[in-house]
């Protein structure tokens, strides 16, 4: 329960009860009935209130993420040196406290008109270094230091978002994007160009009392002239990746053809030789055949004769030899 407001409730209900103990007291002395030691205890209610009223007042309650800068008459600065923490506390009356969190706080500017915190497109407009424009959405995650507490109520007071985070986040994105051509931003350096901005601004809010805990690149827009040049940059990509893939094809087709066709070349060549071997090894049997046939004859002159008659066809009776023929006949074909 929060003790501050319990005894402030306790003292406006014993405002409450003095100021009817006065009216009841008033009646009665009007109707001739005056109360017994009235005059005395309205006096102690309304001491009492005072006292409630005066702790009530002096009583602060502090929440674990709150940190409470004390504003006070009595010191010539105008505020305590030191914050307030957590829990309960007690101020001298007049004093008062100005309360700040220290929990983290998301500050988003987003093209998007309801992401923002700020209604309606809030992206920051960036040129890089090649002259093309182009729209970030960003989310800083941030937080005040509670060691420094004082020195931004001095510097800043509530105002830290709107006239410190808002204006050098905006800032530092423009000066890093215009570092890098309008490719770099979008792939191959994004991720550096993200470093570079956290770095930044770190520095930037630490010099004045605040703790960056991470920064969001959300979004990368284009403009429109050059969205469309995107766009006829990635079709032309596509149809020139598209006619590679075609000649690529044609080639292999080519490719096989040619090997199909050295293929058939080989195969007749093969064929060919194997034919030219095979003739070449019939013509070297029948040269042997012919000299061994020779040798024969050489040795036997006769055989010659021997062979010739005995292809004839086996029906041949009689034959008609030449006078002074070579040939000698068996004696079964010998006419008797």
């Amino acid at each position: 329960m929060d003790l501050e407001n319990v005894v402030k409730g306790a003292a406006t209900l014993a405002w409450f009860v003095t100021i009817g103990l006065v009216a009841l007291a008033v009646v009665n002395a009007g109707r001739q009935r005056p109360m017994k030691r009235a005059a005395a205890l309205v006096g102690v209610m309304a001491v009492f209130s005072v006292l409630l009223t005066i702790i009530g007042f002096g009583l602060v309650f502090l929440q674990a993420d709150e940190r409470g800068v004390v504003i006070s008459p009595y010191v010539s600065q105008g505020y305590r040196p030191e914050p307030l923490g957590p829990g309960l506390h007690w101020i001298i009356p007049g004093e008062t406290v100005k309360r700040y969190t220290i929990s983290k706080r998301t500050y988003t500017m987003s093209i998007a008109q309801d992401e923002g915190d700020i209604y309606g497109d809030d992206s920051i407009t960036a040129r890089t270094s090649d002259g093309q424009e182009i729209f970030v959405d960003a989310s800083v995650i941030f937080s005040v230091d509670p060691t420094k507490i004082i020195d931004v109520h001095i510097a800043w007071q509530n105002r830290y978002i709107t006239e410190l985070v808002r204006p050098q986040v905006r800032g530092i994105i423009r000066d890093a994007v215009s570092q890098y051509g309008v490719e770099e931003v979008v792939s191959t350096k994004r991720a550096e160009l993200t470093a570079s901005i956290t770095t930044a601004l770190e520095t930037k809010l630490e010099e004045n009392g605040l703790i960056l805990v991470d920064f969001v690149m959300r979004n990368i827009t284009f403009s429109e002239e050059y969205a469309y040049s995107v766009e006829q940059k990635q079709i032309a990509e596509q149809l020139a990746l598209q006619a590679e893939l075609i000649v690529e094809q044609k080639r292999q087709e080519a490719e096989q053809a040619r090997q199909e066709a050295q293929g058939l070349a080989d195969a007749a060549v093969i064929a060919a030789e194997g034919a030219a071997e095979a003739r070449i090894i019939e013509a070297q049997a029948e040269a042997e055949a012919l000299r061994l046939i020779a040798a024969a004859l050489a040795d036997n002159p006769s055989l010659l004769q021997y062979q010739y008659i005995t292809k004839l066809a086996p029906d041949v009776k009689v034959i008609l030899m030449p006078t002074g023929s070579q040939f000698i006949l068996p004696p079964e074909l010998v006419a008797p």
